[in-house]
């Protein structure tokens, strides 16, 4: 296939070389193209060796996953495989950047394998709701032996090179152009008269694990500790298995028909969809393509509380120095010493050396005035949640910062438009919405303010990369997406608790869902104090939690809650107080308690969510269904598999969930329940919330 991959001779060397940018996908044609390069090779007499590699920035980053929902076309990766491991000169795979997925599948079928020193390798699928489904399952724990094979599966992370060196994935590793580097392989190999040994063929590594299969049970537990509620865990355990209990081509088929039936399944569909979705939320409406971000060489953080402390090493873990301001020394210094002692703990689990902590502790700077972040080029205010203090911090950034320095706000909730009003320079802020804790979590909600300048945006865009953050930009209403969604949730849930539900009750039925926490257990985590402070603030109640609150009832921190807590312990237990204080509020308010099963309860909580999202679309607040679905996904831990509210919504279908609305809307009196106009049109046109994308 002409410009998809290129054969060219070297003396008795043949290279194939795969150009498919970006990142060289195995489409159709790149499988057509493969196919007919090592025929080619192979029934060429004057060649004696094949070198495998590829053109631009990465060797086959994987399949081209556009093609997964549309009927399979001859030759697959199966086949174009089947034909490397059936040629009988040697076949050197000579690898960069990030050999992934079929990337990498195809590299198991050469003899050989070597890698350029910055390369990362790895079976990603897992991620996908999918498991490999070209022999990837089969042969790499042939060369690196099942615990090493079984943790990259099931992780879907990748390895760098001097691991797969160490492991036996790879014979060297190179410096230099990999084509060159591919051939001086070859040309020893044929020197050296080495065996071409296929991996399909290797049984080594496996001979241990037939003798004491217990071994394989202890591998696998190790590594589906967080596999709760997905099937492609326990899809890739079985053919796991099949490598040592079944004849290797059967073990192949069992594979394949994994795969498949993953494929076709809603788990990976909705995983394949926010896939797609995190990579569309970068595309933002209204942008100029030509737009240049600011550059940011230091960075400012004002407060070195729990958020200001973790927004500042996520600067400082990208190498940006960070400036952080507290109002007195004592505050300050406790930040920073939480900082370190966040980065001891890391190191102490391997996740960094000493010697990076003492080089990231060493781009903090702690200051007690505005005056010494003055050179910073972005700074965060990262301060209590009152418009009054945001006022007070923000009249004294605009008087001290620099004409070109961006403005943040991390508010959650607050008018960043408001904000903005209180500078001379509202072009230069917007929201940065990081979530808690802000070195872990992934989400950034970016709130592009009224008068925020598109290089300010594309700014914001490139610290969330340069930050490893995955931004979803999003306009300016109370709580942008994340938490007015969260909101209609948490109002649901204390009304559910005064028809008849328990904390438990609720819990229980969102972690069934898939949540891996409900919203009482996360509000005792949280502190109950947090939200009671805003809902004050607005005027706002709600019975239970604030009678919980006046009875200095804040959560874990006090050891009471909704739930009870035992001293040194996180473990919420149901308390029959809280269930006393929950009945009588029920009949002092009049409400006639009923039992509610987990189903209604489910419905009663995504729901009303749900037609807020389609709300929030309708307003402009986010530009697509996908961007609401990553931010709940990353933000607030909706199950991946489910693919976020509005991917969900799209499952369970919109005319189901319209007409639940209009139920709970009677029995409520609430006209929040009401469907949403947006909601009620898709439904009545058979439509979903994805029919939007493609408009």
């Amino acid at each position: 296939m002409p410009g998809k991959v290129a054969l060219r001779h070297d003396g008795d060397v043949a290279v194939i070389a795969v150009d498919n940018p970006p990142v060289n996908a195995l489409s159709h044609d790149v499988r057509t193209a493969l196919a007919d390069a090592f025929t080619r090779a192979r029934d060429d007499a004057n060649i004696r060796a094949i070198v495998l590699t590829a053109q631009g920035r990465t060797f086959v980053a994987g399949a081209d996953i556009t093609e997964f929902d549309k009927p399979p076309m001859s030759p697959s990766l199966s086949d174009v495989i089947a034909l490397i491991e059936s040629i009988q000169k040697p076949v050197v795979a000579s690898v960069f950047g990030t050999p992934l997925g079929g990337g990498l599948e195809i590299t198991l079928a050469c003899h050989f394998r070597i890698a350029a020193s910055g390369t990362r390798l790895g079976l990603p699928e897992i991620k996908l709701g999918l498991i490999p489904g070209a022999g990837g399952t089969q042969r790499l724990p042939r060369l690196v032996g099942m615990q090493k094979a079984a943790a990259m599966i099931l992780s879907g992370d990748p390895i760098p090179a001097k691991d797969a060196l160490a492991a036996g994935l790879i014979d060297e590793i190179f410096e230099g152009d990999p084509a060159a580097s591919g051939i001086a392989f070859a040309r020893k190999v044929l020197a050296e008269k080495r065996p071409l040994t296929r991996a399909r063929d290797r049984e080594d590594k496996l001979v241990a694990l037939r003798a004491d299969p217990k071994t394989f049970e202890e591998i696998v537990a190790v590594n589906t500790k967080r596999s709760r509620g997905l099937d492609a865990p326990a899809a890739a355990i079985e053919v796991l298995r099949a490598a040592i209990d079944v004849p290797f081509d059967d073990a192949l088929k069992l594979e394949r028909e994994a795969f498949v039936r993953l494929r076709a399944g809603d788990q990976s569909k909705a995983q394949r969809h926010i896939f797609f979705a995190e990579r569309e939320a970068a595309k933002i409406p209204g942008l100029p393509k030509d737009t240049k971000p600011r550059e940011i060489k230091r960075a400012a953080v004002i407060g070195a509380g729990t958020m200001g402390g973790g927004i500042a090493m996520c600067f400082a873990n990208a190498g940006i120095p960070v400036t952080i301001v507290e109002t007195n020394a004592d505050a300050l210094k406790r930040g920073l010493d939480t900082i370190e002692k966040n980065y001891r703990a890391s190191a102490a689990r391997g996740g960094m050396s000493e010697a990076d902590v003492g080089k990231r502790m060493s781009l903090f700077n702690g200051v007690t005035g505005m005056d010494a972040a003055k050179d910073a080029d972005i700074v965060v205010e990262a301060a209590f949640e009152e418009m009054g203090v945001k006022r007070e911090i923000f009249e004294g950034l605009d008087r001290v910062m620099g004409p070109r320095t961006i403005l943040a706000t991390n508010t959650s909730y607050l008018d960043v438009n408001e904000i903005a009003r209180i500078t001379r320079r509202p072009a230069s802020v917007l929201g940065m919405h990081f979530f808690s804790p802000a070195n872990v979590m992934r989400l950034l909600e970016i709130v592009r303010g009224a008068d925020t300048a598109p290089d300010v945006l594309a700014t914001a865009l490139a610290v969330a990369r340069a930050i490893k953050k995955v931004p979803v930009v999003v306009g300016v209403s109370h709580g942008f997406v994340g938490n007015r969604m969260l909101r209609i949730r948490s109002i649901e849930a204390e009304r559910l608790l005064l028809e008849g539900a328990l904390p438990q009750d609720v819990d229980g039925a969102l972690t069934e869902f898939g949540f891996p926490m409900g919203p009482f257990a996360m509000s005792d985590l949280a502190g109950l104090d947090i939200s009671w402070r805003m809902r004050k603030a607005q005027g706002a109640r709600a019975e239970i939690a604030d009678q919980l609150c006046e009875a200095g009832r804040f959560g874990q921190k006090t050891g009471k809650g909704f739930y009870l807590y035992e001293s040194g312990s996180r473990a919420p237990r149901p308390d029959p107080e809280v269930e006393s204080l929950i009945a009588a509020t029920s009949k002092r308010l009049g409400v006639t308690r009923h039992p509610l099963d987990r189903k209604t309860i489910v419905e009663r909580l995504i729901f009303p969510m749900i037609n807020e999202g389609a709300r929030i679309l309708e307003e402009g607040i986010a530009a697509r269904p996908g961007d609401i679905d990553v931010i709940w996904i990353y933000g607030y831990g909706f199950p991946l598999w489910r693919g976020g509210p509005m991917f969900h919504a799209d499952t369970v279908g919109l005319s189901y969930i319209r007409d639940r609305l209009r139920e709970f809307a009677k029995q409520t009196g609430d006209k929040r329940h009401e469907p949403a106009p947006l909601l009620d049109t898709l439904a009545s046109e058979g439509r979903g919330f994805g029919s939007l994308a493609k408009a």
